[in-house]
């Protein structure tokens, strides 16, 4: 078990990363186009209104606890007078509630994209791929974070958290990830997997915004109505009014 343990803590997690990596960049450079979430509003709108900004908003939050949760020691939050059970009463509540936000929005999302025929045409295979990996990713976090419902629960600021910023120094202490609660491995199993993924799926769009279209010109054109050419035109009378729109 132990050669087992340094592959799934000690290599896998760079594998992970250059697969991301090298995976992002070749699908920018030879899949540009591609590098977006091939919107379906024109589809279907009310339930992508309700499923959308539930899934991306509780994805956001869930996205923060865990950079504070893994990035930030336990030292640290000593030092700032942050009570133990306070900092895990605030990753309990916020954190299951941003999780079951993203779990409920993804749920609406796929139940809209099953049932509206346009918009389950338009799902990829690698769409299908991504789609249960990403529920089970979330089911297996709120399962740990239920965990620490328990008396003497496990303390992953302690063990999955030193692991994980173990990575960066480049000498990941297997150990301190093996002991983990099986909840704590499934967890990161699967979110590596997710990330193995990511660059060949609609995911990618992550990476991207759209800040270009803050210094886009403008584009000029006329409102309609009857159009008059600049002979037909007589002083005195209106012309037909203007209106600028972002390209």
């Amino acid at each position: 078990m132990k050669h087992l343990h340094i592959a799934l803590w000690g290599v896998l997690p760079y594998l992970v990363l250059t697969i991301l990596i090298a995976g992002t960049v070749w699908r920018y450079r030879y899949d540009r186009f591609g590098f977006t979430t091939r919107s379906s509003q024109l589809h279907e709108h009310r339930l992508l209104s309700v499923g959308g900004p539930l899934f991306h908003y509780g994805l956001l939050f869930v996205a923060a606890g865990h950079a504070i949760g893994l990035l930030v020691p336990e030292s640290f939050t000593e030092r700032a007078h942050v009570h133990e059970w306070l900092y895990h009463a605030n990753a309990l509540v916020v954190g299951g509630t941003a999780g079951l936000a993203t779990l409920t929005g993804l749920a609406i999302l796929l139940y809209r994209r099953l049932r509206v025929p346009a918009v389950r045409a338009a799902t990829s295979r690698s769409d299908r791929a991504v789609y249960p990996v990403l529920a089970c990713v979330i089911l297996a976090g709120l399962t740990a974070t239920a965990t620490t419902l328990q008396p003497h629960s496990y303390d992953y600021r302690l063990g999955v958290s030193v692991w994980f910023r173990s990575l960066f120094t480049l000498d990941p202490n297997v150990p301190a990830m093996s002991h983990a609660p099986l909840p704590y491995q499934v967890h990161a199993l699967l979110g590596m997997t997710l990330f193995a993924l990511w660059p060949f799926s609609r995911l990618v769009h992550a990476f991207t915004a759209p800040l270009g279209y803050l210094t886009r010109p403008y584009v000029v054109y006329r409102s309609r109505g009857t159009r008059r050419t600049p002979a037909m035109h007589r002083p005195g009378q209106p012309t037909a009014p203007r209106a600028t729109v972002r390209r």
